[in-house]
């Protein structure tokens, strides 16, 4: 048996659309310790995709913005799997397309797209799959490192984030009413994945985040994965309601003293 003994228990991941996306680590991650791992992707476009580099893992077609569509995914699972050890709820989307504007210039529509697909989709996948959850199954969700930090360029979703962080707290105490199911988040650093790609400016703030970390060197995302995988298994039962900052360090070293001269320009 191996430390995280997952083999054999049944995960569905949510998200995954392409090999750099922290959904696709985790489920490499748990195949190789001989998890059963279901996909829930977008349209048919995004599962013929994934159906090539993960061709083990069944996938089931779900826009969560449809709630209907929710509801049928459940079906299938239950129908064709039967019951679930964990959920991975790694979806989020924020419409970038008329640019960045400033914080108070937010688009209402493009707002709430953002909370409906990024947060309350994990809401709703938790209701409609409470039935089929085992009594100690564990639901993760991605968030990032700190909703607080006014990045101009990741705009408004920092307070969707933020909103996230919080139904987590919110789902682990409505779900104590039945079931021991604990919800946790792993909240990442700056990740080099293809979502971040399109944030405009994310590459500038990626480079100075290697420049902040001890280390000198970003996360990678197969180490939030890790993290994942890891409260996904019975090892991590004592943690609940909580947010696993992956950050390798970041948040303790914006005075190091060489970054505070580069920006002051001090000799």
């Amino acid at each position: 048996m191996s430390f995280l003994n997952l083999e054999n228990k049944r995960f569905l991941v949510a998200g995954v659309a392409n090999r750099k996306s922290v959904a696709y680590h985790v489920a490499k991650i748990l195949l190789e310790e001989k998890a059963e791992v279901l996909l829930s992707v977008r349209d048919e476009s995004t599962k013929s995709t994934v159906e090539k580099f993960l061709p083990a893992c069944p996938a089931y077609i779900c826009d969560v913005e449809n709630e209907q569509e929710i509801v049928e995914l459940a079906r299938s699972i239950e129908k064709n799997h039967g019951k679930l050890d964990g959920l991975v709820h790694s979806l989020a989307f924020a419409n970038f397309s008329e640019g960045l504007k400033p914080f108070h210039e937010t688009v209402k529509k493009d707002f709430l797209q953002a909370v409906d697909i990024s947060m309350f989709s994990l809401i709703s996948l938790s209701n409609h799959l409470k039935g089929l959850f085992n009594p100690d199954a564990s639901v993760i969700t991605i968030s990032i490192s700190t909703t607080r930090m006014a990045s101009e360029n990741y705009g408004y979703m920092a307070p969707v984030k933020a909103a996230l962080d919080s139904a987590v707290c919110f789902l682990a105490k409505s779900f104590s009413a039945f079931s021991r199911v604990r919800f946790n988040s792993v909240n990442p650093g700056l990740l080099k994945t293809s979502a971040s790609a399109g944030i405009p400016g994310y590459l500038d703030n990626f480079l100075f985040a290697e420049k902040v970390i001890p280390r000198g060197e970003a996360v990678k995302t197969e180490e939030a994965a890790s993290v994942v995988a890891f409260l996904l298994s019975e090892r991590s039962s004592g943690i609940n309601a909580q947010g696993v900052v992956v950050d390798a360090g970041m948040s303790i070293n914006y005075f190091d003293h060489e970054i505070v001269r580069r920006a002051t320009r001090l000799e």
